[in-house]
């Protein structure tokens, strides 16, 4: 409907919409901020494979971006910090050991057929750097192999001796090893502790809700905790599911991401238990070690689905993802 007088009254943009002063680019700086413990334990204990796979992961998704937003002929947005978030996200993902033209393909692949095909900030139907992660898995299995690639380390990868030799194997890692992040995984994503402290800061700086960080977690325990009920012998306890892999990074910074997740407090609570409960149905029957990022991307796959069970009504107040006043 056009306004009598010829001029815009109200301007929708694509959702997520910030409410309450907050802005994009504060989110993705706070976000940024809660991710270094991760990004300075993964550097840790990978040195220079951690620095390089991290750097070259941002700076092509925000190459990808700029010359997506160029070729579009739209303003660049590379100083909102999104794009180098999706880059830092994706990084996270792939092995420490990864090929350079490894990481620059899925990084871009994360940002041009995950978000800007989209049409851009805040309109990706998946999250984003999962996008990418799945391409490369997908295309190139043996290079994302943590146990192939990463041959020379003295880590191990416990998911994958869980899945080979049964949960006998996990005796071997304690839970402060796993929390220190003793453990193959993705560069940052096995990090468990320091993901958990950044979830930890994120919560208390309402960057995201806790709905969906307990609810997957949940979701994970419970499922877990079924299998492990009857027959212990054969299936790993809640508290490996947890720390093993990158069930915690997943949790707190992939489910929640913005546009791929339900906006409504029961919709995350569904949305959530799903995707924690999809993460050991996975690991128990997929031929995938990690079912994180797959049962994450069923889990955007629902969303609008679950998103229906309680919508919002047209301009009331939400419990769309809680922004701080600033």
């Amino acid at each position: 409907m056009k306004p009598l007088n010829g001029t815009p009254v109200l301007t929708v943009s694509f959702p997520p919409h910030a409410h309450c002063g907050r802005t994009f680019k504060l989110d993705a700086l706070e976000t940024i901020l809660a991710l270094l413990p991760a990004a300075a334990f993964a550097v840790w204990h990978y040195q220079m494979l951690a620095v390089r796979v991290l750097a070259l992961s941002c700076f092509t998704a925000v190459i990808a971006e700029s010359l997506c937003l160029y070729v579009m002929k739209r303003e660049v947005e590379a100083d909102n910090y999104t794009a180098l978030l999706y880059g830092l996200l994706f990084g996270f993902l792939v092995p420490p050991a990864a090929p350079w033209w490894l990481v620059t393909v899925g990084s871009f692949i994360s940002v041009f057929i995950g978000r800007m095909i989209f049409g851009g900030l805040g309109s990706n139907p998946l999250c984003v750097p999962l996008v990418g992660w799945a391409v490369l898995t997908v295309s190139w299995p043996e290079l994302m192999d943590f146990d192939m690639t990463m041959l020379a380390s003295e880590l191990t990868y416990p998911l994958s001796q869980l899945k080979n030799f049964g949960p006998e194997t996990l005796d071997e890692y304690s839970l402060k090893s796993l929390l220190l992040g003793f453990q193959l995984g993705g560069t940052g994503a096995a990090q468990a502790g320091a993901v958990m402290l950044g979830g930890i800061y994120l919560l208390a700086r309402r960057i995201v809700r806790p709905d969906i960080p307990l609810a997957f977690m949940t979701g994970v325990a419970m499922t877990a905790a079924i299998y492990f009920f009857i027959e212990p012998l054969e299936y790993a306890s809640p508290e490996y599911h947890l720390l093993c892999g990158s069930t915690l990074f997943g949790a707190f910074f992939l489910a929640t991401d913005g546009p791929s997740s339900p906006a409504g407090h029961i919709p995350m609570l569904i949305y959530g238990f799903i995707g924690g409960s999809l993460v050991v149905i996975i690991r128990v029957y997929g031929i995938y070690p990690d079912g994180v990022p797959f049962a994450i991307l069923l889990a955007n796959l629902m969303t609008p689905l679950v998103d229906k069970l309680k919508p919002g009504p047209f301009g009331g107040v939400t419990n769309i993802h809680l922004r701080r006043r600033s």
